[in-house]
This record gives C-alpha cells, structure tokens and sequence, in this order.
C-alpha cells in the first residue's frame, strides 16, 4: 500500500470533509424549502397560523363565492318591439335636411306614411322559483312583442309575462320549459347597513355575466329625489358599477343573496350611483303579481316631509312627518287630515320620518282602517283613515 506524504494527507482530509459539508448544506437548503413551502414567510411577518391564512385567502373570495350561489340564476332577456313613426315626406329619411324641403312636399297634400321598424333590447333578471319564475323590472318587458331568455348555461327559452307594475318598475316572467332551473336566494333587504358589500350582476351592454363590486351607499332614497314622479319607491342607493342592460338584474350581498333588483343609474353630473329596488318590497309585488297578474297600491292622498328641529321646538325633539298636502277628496281628506298636522304613530308604530308612514301604508289593505295619532297645534287627536288604491284615487282626480 502506497504511504502518502503528510502534505497529501492534509489535502484529502480537507476533501473529504468538504464533501461532508456540501451534502449538509444541500439537506439545510432543502428542509428550509419545505419549511417556508409550507409555512409562508408572509404567515410568519404576520403572526399567522396556517389556518388564519386560509380563512383570508376565503375572505378575499367572497365576491367569488357569491356569484357562484346566484351566478347561474341570472338570465339575459331578448326583447323586440315594433316601433310605429310617421313620416310626413315620401322623400327617403336623411337625405333632405333642410326643414323648407319638408314642409314643401307636406303642403302638397301628401298624405303621412306610417313607418314602421323593429326595436331590439336586452336586459337582465334573475330566476328566483324552482317553477322558472323571473324577477325583472318593467321598462325592460313593457310594450314588447316577442321575449326570449337566455341562461347562463347558454340555453335559450322562451318567456311570457305573468304581470308588470309600472309604479314600482317590476315584472314577472315565466319560463317555456320543464326546467330544472337555476335559482337565486332571496335575501332581507330590511337588514341591510350603510357600507355593506354590494354586488350588482347582469348583462351591461350585452355582456353577459357581468360582475361589479361596491357598497350600499345609502337607503330608502325617495325616487323622487331623483326627479322621477311616476314611480313609487324607496331604492337602494350603490357605487357599484350598473349600466344599461344591468336593468332587472340582482344586486347580491356578500353571502350570494339577492337584496335588491337593479333599476336605474345616475347619468351626467353625479354618475356613477346605481339604484336598486329592495329585495322585500319586490317579493310583496311579486306575490301579488303571480296570484291576481296586478299589484295594488294603497294611499292616503298626502304629501309629507320630515320634521325639522330647532330650538323652539324641542318639544317636538320624538320626530314624526309633518302633513304638506292634501288631495281633496282623497282618504286623508276623508278621515280628516289637515295640512301641518304632524303625525306621531300609526297603528303601533312611532314614526321617525315620512319612510315610517309610507312603509306602513304600503304594507296595508286598501279598505282597510289605519289608526292615525297627530298633533295639531298644541292637542292630540286620533284618526281613522282607510287608505285606496292610487288608480282609483287618480281617476277621481
């Protein structure tokens, strides 16, 4: 056996032992791999046990898992209409401009030509019955000739309208078909939080299944504010994003649940607020719609506004609406209402606002006596007024 010099000894030993080294340091290297594969070095800056780091990455998903719970409810309505004009010249539409051309050829004693054209829209609802019954608002059903509607399994059907009420811009719709249908769950819109999550799905434009995301940015908005006179709502007020052809569809909550049906958007100065009919009021005029294909719509005949406290008034501190017109004949009128009177309960209930009044009066029977307490000047008084439903109030007016 051949005997190495010192000098070599030295060298191999220093080999073998790098060796050594280089395999420890592989193994150190790969246990921190697996150490930090699994346990994050975001979780340890964090304090964060594994299982707190998969309860946020749930968290950060909710918008997700909402609209997978009522995603596939959501459906896309096909509307057609004719649309019937009259065209006072027999000149081609556009190719005269100049207003003396037109009023030429109309005193020649050319009759005017009905034309007619063929008006295509989309909107949006959502399925909210096992028995294919679609919530939806009625502008976007109203006047229309042939209604298709397509699901989100890219399945189209056709529709038929079971009703429409154009005080509160809803309808229903019934699917043609044997189904099984998707459905979204109803929610409680009288639960609803200033700041809470908003989610507003439809068909904007005619892209289908779009998502938004936002917060309820107030409640109870008069749609009167808005400069609308003909409706009779209290809407849900959004940031989340709605634009044409979202009209009809759901406006969800953080847990999936349909709170309310989207139905306007604020254009010009101010855009960017959407608005929604609470989820409750809308199941109320969907039963009456699918029982009777009409919905009723009790008032008193008044106008109120809310009670402003000042310091002369703190007797008055309790809140309640204050009576600033009445329709002459109309139930209120009837039962003795007065302009001025400030209405303090109704029924059981203490009232706050004007809201108090209407929601109350909404949820009653027409023909059916509500108990009034007021003040009037410095006395209190009990009324009995029995609210009528609004058509038969105005035909009177």
């Amino acid at each position: 056996m051949m005997v190495l010099p010192n000098k070599q000894k030295i060298t191999k030993a220093f080999f073998l032992k790098g060796k050594k080294l280089s395999k420890l340091l592989l193994l150190l290297i790969f246990s921190n791999w697996i150490f930090f594969e699994f346990y994050p070095l975001k979780s340890l800056a964090k304090g964060n046990s594994p299982s707190e780091d998969k309860n946020n990455l749930s968290s950060r998903n909710f918008v997700s898992n909402a609209v997978q719970r009522s995603g596939p409810a959501v459906v896309t309505l096909e509307t057609q209409r004719t649309v019937i004009s009259r065209n006072n010249s027999r000149l081609p539409q556009g190719i005269f401009i100049d207003p003396y051309f037109d009023n030429f050829f109309r005193f020649r004693g050319i009759p005017d030509i009905p034309r007619s054209r063929i008006e295509k829209n989309q909107g949006s609802g959502v399925i909210f019955s096992p028995e294919g019954l679609v919530l939806t608002n009625a502008h976007v059903v109203e006047k229309i000739d042939q209604l298709m509607v397509g699901l989100s399994n890219g399945q189209r059907v056709p529709g038929k309208i079971i009703g429409i009420d154009t005080l509160t811009d809803l309808a229903i719709i019934r699917l043609n078909g044997t189904g099984p249908w998707p459905t979204a769950q109803l929610g409680n819109s009288d639960d609803l939080k200033v700041g809470d999550w908003a989610i507003a799905v439809g068909n904007p434009y005619g892209l289908e299944n779009t998502v938004t995301l936002g917060i309820i940015s107030n409640l109870n908005r008069n749609v009167s504010q808005l400069g609308i006179s003909d409706k009779r709502l209290d809407l849900i007020q959004t940031d989340a994003a709605i634009n044409p052809g979202n009209s009809g569809g759901p406006l969800l909550n953080a847990n999936g649940e349909v709170i309310g049906i989207n139905t306007l958007v604020r254009s010009g100065p101010g855009a960017g607020l959407g608005f929604a009919i609470p989820i409750n009021r809308a199941r109320q005029i969907a039963e009456q719609l699918i029982s009777k294909g009409k919905a009723s719509h009790p008032m008193i005949g008044v106008g109120l506004a809310p009670l402003i406290i000042n310091d002369k008034d703190k007797n008055n501190a309790n809140g309640g609406a204050i009576v600033r017109y009445v329709i002459k004949g109309g139930p209120g009128d009837q039962g003795g209402l007065k302009i001025n009177d400030l209405i303090r309960k109704v029924g059981e209930k203490k009232i706050e606002n004007p809201s108090d009044v209407i929601s109350i009066i909404n949820k009653a029977r027409p023909g059916q006596p509500l108990k009034f307490i007021i003040n009037r000047s410095t006395k209190v008084y009990v009324l009995y007024i029995t609210p009528k439903d609004i058509r038969e109030i105005r035909r009177r007016n």
